[in-house]
């Protein structure tokens, strides 16, 4: 169950992150609010699983989420550029979580 709760919390770090886009720096009031429902509820979701899993393990596979996330939804979403060197690295990460996983021993 943490893991599930850990995958959770990596896409709703995505979708906050994607979210600040259009606060418009947190002056926009229904976008900031919304983004910071979902910092919040992301941050509860990884504390949860952080109970079960090793810290480095869990924190690394939010951070290896949401960065690729980010980074993914960018490209599809914000017309930021696809470049193979930026997919490449996507891929790595994404490599690096796969990695966690495999060798957290839970």
């Amino acid at each position: 169950m943490a893991w599930v709760l850990l995958v959770l919390a990596g896409l709703l770090e995505v979708l906050w992150s994607v979210g600040m886009k259009h606060t418009d720096g947190f002056t926009r009031l229904w976008p900031s609010l919304a983004t910071g429902a979902g910092i919040v509820a992301s941050m509860l979701l990884l504390s949860r699983a952080a109970r079960t899993l090793p810290i480095g393990t869990a924190y690394g596979v939010w951070v290896g989420i949401g960065a690729a996330g980010a980074a993914i939804a960018g490209m599809l979403l914000l017309g930021e550029p696809a470049t193979a060197a930026r997919i490449f690295f996507v891929a790595l990460l994404i490599v690096a979580v796969v990695g966690l996983k495999a060798t957290s021993g839970h």
